[in-house]
C-alpha cells in the first residue's frame, strides 16, 4: 500500500480536469492501476482513494448497520457521489461536477498526501484551513500523543 508524502498546486481546466503529479503517480504501489475513487471529504475537500485503499474501506462501511440513523447519514454523504475516475494518457483526472462544486473547486487547487490517500482542496480554502490550524499544532500534536499513545 503507498503512503503518499507531498503537497502540490495544480490547475483545474476549462473541462474540469486535474493533473496527477508525477511525484504522486511514482508512490503509487506497483500493480495499483490507474483507477481511484474520488469522494466527498471532511471539511469540503475531496479525496481521492486508490481502488486498492477503497475496496476494502467500501465494504467496510457498506456492513454498517442501516437501522441506525448516523450510519444511514454517513453513508449517504460519503458513499454518495463517491465516483471512479481512471488517469487519462496525459496524467489527468476527470473531476465529477457535483463534487468539484461541493469542494468549491474552481481553477486552482491543492492536491495533499494524507497517507494512503489524497486530498484535492480548493487553494484558497487550504491556504485558510492551514493558516488556522497550523498556529495550534504542537498542542494538537500533545493531544494526539496523549489519546494515542506514543507515535513519536
Amino acid at each position: 500500500m503507498a503512503i503518499f508524502l507531498g503537497e502540490y498546486e495544480v490547475a483545474i481546466d476549462a473541462k474540469g480536469r486535474c493533473l496527477l503529479p508525477s511525484a504522486f503517480r511514482k508512490q503509487l504501489a506497483e500493480g495499483t492501476g490507474d483507477k481511484f475513487v474520488i469522494n466527498r471529504g471532511f471539511e469540503n475537500c475531496l479525496t481521492l482513494w486508490p481502488m486498492n485503499v477503497w475496496t476494502p474501506l467500501a465494504d467496510k462501511i457498506t456492513a454498517l448497520s442501516d437501522f441506525d440513523d448516523n450510519v444511514r447519514d454517513f453513508k449517504r454523504i460519503f458513499l454518495n457521489g463517491a465516483t471512479v475516475v481512471e488517469v487519462d494518457s496525459a496524467d489527468r483526472i476527470l473531476l465529477p461536477k457535483q463534487l468539484q462544486e461541493y469542494a468549491g473547486i474552481k481553477k486552482d487547487a491543492v492536491l495533499n498526501s494524507m497517507g494512503n490517500k489524497m486530498e484535492l482542496w480548493d487553494k484558497d480554502t487550504y491556504t485558510k484551513y492551514l493558516n488556522q490550524k497550523t498556529p495550534g499544532f504542537g498542542k494538537l500534536a500533545s493531544e494526539i500523543r496523549k489519546d494515542y499513545g506514543n507515535l513519536f
